[in-house]
């Protein structure tokens, strides 16, 4: 597969052919890494010129949900707003699919990811290749060939009676890339006419639905080539795709669309139309800084991104897309990258004009009292400096010519599991000409950063999110079965980055580094039941009141060997006493309590330290 340069400094080489599902079905020959150069470079950010709201146009994945589609659980994906998964049960059976008898498996797995799918509010693309079989297995025939379309005219009879008998709307995909013969081993000509009476039965089977292609393994182009033949035909034949869609594996999603319009162009094909980049990131760009500088880049581009899954041996129909891993337990946890997706999914209101930098990018937005960047990098490293203009457009954020500026770093973490950003910088800075720059120190070319501005009636050291993890048992404090009852006693759980595990801290005025702690998911706080000042009373969630001391909770550092900056005890004001996992118990679900706090150069004991990632 032929795939176009990135504009950007690159140390990773790019697989020499894209693999839809499994990796090891394909010889993925690695290029010779570049390496890594330090550089000094500056990004802008003018919130006085806008450009619409927030679409998540990036929050989509190829595969990543379970085969009957019961997880990863639905936080996992409403918390990064997502918008497309693309699937057709592949993996499952080899070889299986229509070609080698085993439909049925196929199809219950894709139709119930797709119900599931709608339900979390994306939008699901249809793979028949991989209903059909052609999922990089050695499959023994395709469609039409010796001229022969019965079997495949009666596979899409199935297929389309099934999609209407489920009532489910698709975009479909026709052949995923057909110019790769991992997925189609067949001649150019056999693939245009599977191409064009697949696409005119469609067109009048389901005349609402979009249709998608040519999924090209590679990038578009204005050279003679596969790319120009496949739009002379498609143009010529009146079966022009929807949607036009290719993969980039690695590139530039920007300089992909601008060659996408040349040849659309060029041979009067009406645009714009959709483009749709449904797979980006190469398995070794899947991590913070690389998914940052994708995200950035397809929303410049305007363009919709679903990003790649290598994933095989039972991790296709998992994971998110490699977002996720599991803990020996099997219970989900988040990556760096997932932490990302999450950031740029809070990211809403009105989208503010941004300037990239050879190596860097960034997205941002700005709403009533909050504006937040997301810099997208990866290329290199060196200090990135972020140029924040014209903050006096913003709304709610400036006050006395000042601003709150929150910076955070998101881990990589070797691609384990991460609890959650990182605070490297909570200050207030005072404008100049309603301006000012953020250094960040990009030390980690997997890493990257983000941005928050907010009021400085925040202050630094204000209010901030958090998970917090109790340090003897690594398990998070969490409500409950996600209640909303008042009363309802907390407990440690599981690390999940679930919005019940979530906490909101919020600065109490007049008094030094004490917060309300409000849970996300439920909207109330933690509360020592009864106002009791008794070991052992209960730490429970309670609809908030300002005024209440139970729900007052000081952080006061814990230091001995071994302790990390982010460690707290989690003081209770009217008491004087801390938050407590029971017994000292490392099972999860052990409940919450207040107890006598232990010195801090003891480490609290451990199971009243709480170590606060987003601190």
């Amino acid at each position: 597969m032929n795939i176009a340069p990135s504009h950007r400094p690159r140390r990773r080489g790019a697989p020499a052919a894209r693999i839809l599902t499994v990796i090891t079905l394909a010889a993925a020959a690695m290029a010779s890494p570049l390496p890594a150069a330090a550089a000094d470079e500056s990004i802008a950010v003018n919130f006085s010129v806008t450009s619409g709201s927030p679409t998540y146009r990036a929050s989509g994945w190829i595969y990543g949900m379970t085969e009957d589609a019961s997880g990863p659980a639905d936080h996992f994906y409403t918390d990064v707003k997502f918008r497309y998964m693309r699937a057709g049960g592949a993996q499952l059976d080899s070889p299986g699919g229509w070609v080698s008898g085993r439909y049925q498996r196929r199809w219950n797995a894709t139709l119930a990811q797709a119900r599931r799918t709608n339900a979390l509010g994306g939008q699901f693309v249809i793979l028949p290749h991989d209903l059909w079989g052609a999922d990089g297995y050695a499959i023994s025939r395709f469609p039409g060939d010796n001229g022969d379309w019965t079997d495949y005219d009666n596979f899409l009879t199935r297929l389309i009676s099934d999609v209407r008998a489920a009532g489910i709307t698709v975009q479909w995909d026709i052949w995923n890339e057909p110019n790769l013969n991992l997925f189609w081993n067949r001649s150019q000509a056999q693939y245009f006419e599977l191409w064009r009476r697949t696409y005119q039965r469609l067109r009048a089977e389901f005349p609402n639905h979009l249709i998608v292609g040519p999924s090209h393994a590679g990038v578009p182009s204005t050279s003679t080539g596969w790319w120009t033949q496949y739009l002379d035909f498609v143009k010529a034949n009146n079966v022009v795709p929807d949607i036009v869609s290719w993969h980039s594996l690695p590139s530039d999603p920007v300089a992909n669309v601008n060659a996408a319009n040349s040849s659309l162009n060029a041979r009067a094909i009406p645009h714009p139309r959709p483009y749709q980049i449904n797979e980006y990131g190469a398995s070794n760009e899947q991590n913070p800084g690389d998914g940052s500088w994708y995200i950035a880049r397809l929303e410049r581009a305007g363009a919709d991104g679903l990003r790649a899954n290598w994933a095989s041996a039972g991790n296709l129909h998992n994971d998110l897309g490699n977002l996720l891993t599991r803990n020996a337990s099997g219970v989900h946890q988040p990556k760096g990258e997932w932490w990302v997706y999450n950031f740029y999914g809070s990211q809403t209101g009105q989208i503010a004009q941004t300037t990239p930098s050879t190596a860097y990018d960034a997205f941002a937005t700005k709403d009533t009292g909050v504006a937040r960047i997301l810099v997208g990098g990866g290329g290199t490293t060196g200090n990135i400096a972020v140029n924040l203009q014209r903050l006096d457009t913003t709304s709610g954020i400036v006050q006395n010519n000042q601003v709150r500026v929150l910076a955070q770093r998101i881990p990589y973490n070797g691609g384990g599991a991460v609890a959650g950003p990182v605070t490297v910088q909570d200050t207030t800075v005072t404008l100049s000409s309603n301006a000012t720059t953020v250094n960040l120190p990009h030390t980690n070319i997997d890493e990257t950063f983000t941005i928050t501005l907010l009021p400085p009636s925040s202050g630094g050291g204000g209010a901030f999110q958090s998970t917090a993890v109790a340090q003897h048992s690594q398990l998070c404090l969490e409500n409950p079965n996600a209640s909303t009852a008042n009363g309802t006693q907390q407990r440690q759980y599981t690390c999940n980055s679930s919005t019940q595990q979530q906490w909101n801290f919020q600065p109490v005025a007049g008094v030094a580094d004490t917060y309300t702690v409000v849970n996300q998911q439920s909207g109330k706080c933690l509360d020592v039941n009864g106002v009791s000042s008794a070991d052992g009373a209960a730490v429970i969630q309670w609809t908030c009141n300002s005024s209440s001391p139970n729900q007052q909770f000081a952080l006061r550092k814990v230091t001995y060997s071994g302790n990390d900056s982010r460690d707290y005890q989690l003081v209770a004001r009217h008491s004087g006493k801390c938050v407590d996992v029971s017994q000292i118990s490392t099972a999860s679900g052990a409940l919450i309590h207040q107890w006598t706090c232990n010195p801090t150069s003891q480490g609290s004991p451990l199971n009243q330290t709480w170590r606060l990632p987003g601190r």
